[in-house]
């Protein structure tokens, strides 16, 4: 049992590494987002999520959202690497 003790404590996780790798993570995923959305003609009817539900919208209503959710990620990484330093 004071193996499990010692091996938990000695994992235990960087948080500040964490929250970078999250964010690096989240900034790939919404450039993909974006990226397919590019590829869509704007006709198009696609759906966001929005919490735990899914909402129609058009595909420019989609990339100014998802061109939002990338920004603030990209500031939220900025600001980490900024105050880590």
């Amino acid at each position: 049992m004071a193996a499990t003790t010692s091996a938990s404590s000695s994992s235990t996780p960087n948080t500040a590494a964490d929250s970078s790798y999250n964010l690096v993570k989240q900034i790939r995923s919404h450039e993909v987002a974006i990226a397919e959305l590019n590829n869509l003609p704007s006709s198009r009817v696609v759906y966001q999520r929005n919490g735990n539900i899914f909402f129609r919208t058009s595909v420019p209503k989609a990339t100014i959202f998802e061109q939002r959710q990338l920004d603030a990620a990209k500031a939220g990484l900025q600001k980490l690497n900024s105050a880590g330093l």
